[in-house]
């Protein structure tokens, strides 16, 4: 393909369009071959990690970093003024990622090969989104630059630790790579939440937001992450656990409005929210009952990240292309339905019957699947074509 072909492809005019795209895509495929492999002992050659720990890279590394891509790639535009990556180099980032998930989806066969082009790509859009913030003097979206870096880094010990360069290498990525974005999730939604909620519901409405919650809320985590990655304390992360379940159910509180139950890029994004004060008060509650970390840790992945990055994913794609954010497609109402009940299966009824625990995981799986499918179906012709408004992206 000719570069100034490149350049005339409308998928790749913006960060959000090849992401989304790929990230939705990506995660249809990876957990038709988890549920393969998880329920059906399909053969994946994995050597020096888990087939577990091969599941959360993918999901984390993979997945939830194209969707942080799209995002900031976009957002980033909006916050300087500044045109970020699009045509060549654009396809360029987006090739680094995609041929390391596809290096991943064989095991670990070509591991160093995948490192190389899995860590480039991070470095790639850690430069992609620092030049413009720099070039503006955009200081206070530094913290936002900090996380990715802080993601690159996270990587670079997975691939570190699986080649046997570090110890304990993979958990510190693993771990260190959901707690980074759920770190991300609060950061951002305390922003961007209150905002779509008071211009979303069809009555006047004022949030209210405390500095003290917000800095407990900086403190808990920080010590929760220290905690969990460096000490593995039970008692001190379940009390930072717990303090930050206090944190954001007060935040919460003063967050709801009845409003947001009628509109599906509100309420998917609260009940997101809400899945991950779910996962602090799990953790809180470990050392007093007898409750999986798995289960914690899935209320942050499948309750938390997945409802949240399938909703603000469907919001962003609406808006960047011209279209109503307030009449999504009944589709895709279906499939924040269907994902928030995969959600309650994969985290509520393992709590409740632990007898058919491969049968909860199996059931959420398939809504996983099938809200994601829905996703593309709609979503596919949005992202490649376009604005309709007329208007460069």
């Amino acid at each position: 393909m000719r570069p100034s072909n490149i350049n005339k492809i409308t998928l790749f005019n913006l960060g959000f369009r090849p992401f989304f795209l790929g990230a939705s895509l990506f995660s249809i495929i990876t957990i038709i071959l988890w549920v393969a492999v998880y329920n059906y002992q399909f053969p994946i050659p994995i050597e020096n990690i888990l087939i577990s720990q091969w599941h959360a890279h993918e999901m984390i590394y993979g997945y939830c970093f194209a969707v942080i891509a799209g995002f900031l790639l976009t957002a980033v535009k909006n916050w300087t003024g500044l045109q970020t990556l699009h045509g060549i180099p654009l396809f360029i980032l987006f090739i680094l990622w995609l041929i390391g998930r596809v290096l991943f989806l064989f095991g670990t066969k070509l591991l160093l090969v995948a490192a190389f082009f899995d860590i480039t790509f991070s470095v790639f859009l850690g430069f992609a989104i620092a030049f413009p913030i720099i070039k503006v003097k955009q200081w206070r979206q530094l913290g936002i630059l900090s996380k990715i870096i802080l993601f690159a880094v996270g990587n670079i010990c997975f691939y570190a630790g699986a080649l046997n360069y570090l110890d304990n290498g993979v958990h510190l990525s693993i771990y260190g790579g959901l707690y980074l974005v759920i770190a991300l999730i609060m950061v951002i939604s305390r922003r961007v939440i209150p905002f779509f909620i008071q211009r979303g519901v069809d009555y006047n409405l004022e949030i209210i937001n405390f500095r003290s919650v917000d800095i407990l809320n900086i403190i808990f985590l920080l010590v929760f992450l220290f905690s969990e990655l460096f000490l593995s304390n039970q008692t001190l992360s379940s009390s930072m656990a717990f303090g930050l379940f206090v944190t954001n159910t007060i935040r919460l509180y003063f967050w709801h409005t009845r409003g947001i139950w009628v509109v599906p890029f509100l309420w998917s994004l609260y009940i997101s929210l809400v899945f991950i004060d779910i996962g602090f008060l799990l953790f809180a509650m470990m050392p007093f009952l007898s409750i999986s970390k798995f289960i914690a840790i899935h209320a942050f992945a499948f309750g938390g990240v997945g409802i949240i990055t399938l909703s603000m994913m469907a919001r962003v794609s609406l808006g960047h292309t011209g279209r109503s954010i307030k009449t999504p497609s009944k589709l895709i109402k279906n499939a924040l339905f269907l994902l928030t009940l995969g959600a309650i299966v994969r985290v509520i009824f393992p709590l409740v019957n632990t007898n058919h625990y491969l049968i909860w995981i199996f059931i959420s799986q398939i809504f996983w699947i099938t809200a994601f499918l829905l996703f593309a179906i709609v979503y596919i012709p949005i992202l490649t074509k376009e604005r309709i408004d007329g208007k460069l992206d």
